[in-house]
């Protein structure tokens, strides 16, 4: 599966990719992160991207035109991807190359694992990163795009955002993990977990794994570990 992202700071992702489980799946190439700064493609001697807002008010607003053509650039790799020479209509043709377009915005759907989970069957994924006050409005014109929230809340940028998606995401692809079955939403998992030693000592108190997680009886286990997920006090 790859990842395009659209973002002017591609540098923020360095950390999070570059480490663990995701960072194993890259060099795996079980996914692939391909980012698109609009500053590439800007026709501005000095690469700029902003403008004061159309009607007033605080802050800058992203221009279309760099966007767009960092959505066509991305739309190129994916048709490549699927080996398709033509390149027309590309916005139109998005869900049917399986190559959505998400666009990050505080106002969006309330992105949730289930709909992670669909979009990991996607071959491609474009993800735009909105910054200042926004990107204009009319790239969602020129585009069939989905617009997705991570939560109640404003953040300075999409990166973050777009960070939590692949996470997400990722995990849904085949050979991520380790074991496919280490996926909590697909089992019994309580928030409860534990490991050796059995007893230790804080400032003389001590504290134990529960005992049902000793007896290997596994029917009560699982039963205990609803229990856990029903009523987590």
């Amino acid at each position: 599966m790859t990842f395009h992202v659209i973002t002017l700071f591609s540098r923020a992702f360095d950390s999070y990719l570059g480490e663990s489980i995701l960072k194993r799946a890259i060099e795996d190439k079980k996914i692939r992160v391909k980012f698109y700064n609009p500053r590439d493609f800007t026709k501005d001697k000095h690469k700029r991207i902003d403008r004061a807002p159309y009607g007033g008010g605080p802050g800058m607003v992203i221009q279309a035109l760099p966007v767009i053509r960092a959505i066509e650039a991305a739309y190129s790799n994916v048709l490549k991807n699927n080996r398709i020479r033509d390149v027309k209509k590309l916005g139109a043709r998005s869900y049917k190359l399986k190559a959505p377009i998400i666009w990050l915005s505080p106002s969006g759907k309330q992105f949730t694992n289930e709909m992670g989970t669909r979009m990991a069957t996607c071959k491609d994924l474009i993800i735009i990163c909105g910054r200042y006050e926004g990107i204009d409005a009319r790239v969602r014109k020129a585009f069939k795009v989905e617009e997705v929230s991570v939560g109640p809340f404003v953040l300075t940028g999409g990166e973050l955002p777009a960070m939590l998606m692949l996470d997400v995401i990722s995990r849904q692809v085949p050979g991520v993990l380790g074991d496919f079955n280490s996926r909590e939403e697909t089992r019994v998992a309580s928030p409860d977990v534990y490991t050796r030693p059995e007893i230790f000592e804080h400032r003389g108190k001590k504290y134990r794994v529960p005992k049902i997680l000793l007896t290997g009886h596994h029917k009560k286990i699982e039963e205990w570990k609803k229990a856990r997920i029903r009523n987590p006090e």
